[in-house]
């Protein structure tokens, strides 16, 4: 009987411990909305997605993989990967109100 329930408690406590894990744990979307890129874009505050794919293909030529929009350190970041001639990929994170290049790297 002390076995059985001393299982039992210890798999409600594993449940908890995993849900407690999954709550606290960045979300995997945590960039912007499409919707909300588009209110951004049309209050003018980022640049549409076609001006910074120009941009980002005027930095590296190459065929767009993602794009994704983040809002860091209090601007918002446009992370783009792109797909060379060469067949590797490489990600170029640029300033989404300007199209400024803040960093590329080739991706692993």
């Amino acid at each position: 009987m002390f076995w059985t329930q001393r299982r039992a408690w210890m798999g409600w406590f594993a449940l908890l411990v995993l849900l407690v894990t999954l709550f606290f744990l960045p979300r995997a979307d945590s960039g912007e909305s499409p919707a909300n890129a588009g209110r951004l874009s049309a209050k003018g505050e980022i640049l549409s997605l076609e001006k910074i794919s120009q941009k980002a293909k005027s930095y590296k030529a190459g065929e767009i993989l993602e794009v994704e929009l983040e809002k860091k350190h209090g601007r918002y970041v446009c992370e783009i990967d792109i797909l060379d001639a060469g067949s590797q990929v490489w990600e170029l994170k640029l300033d989404a109100k300007t199209g400024q290049l803040l960093k590329m790297e080739q991706d692993d």
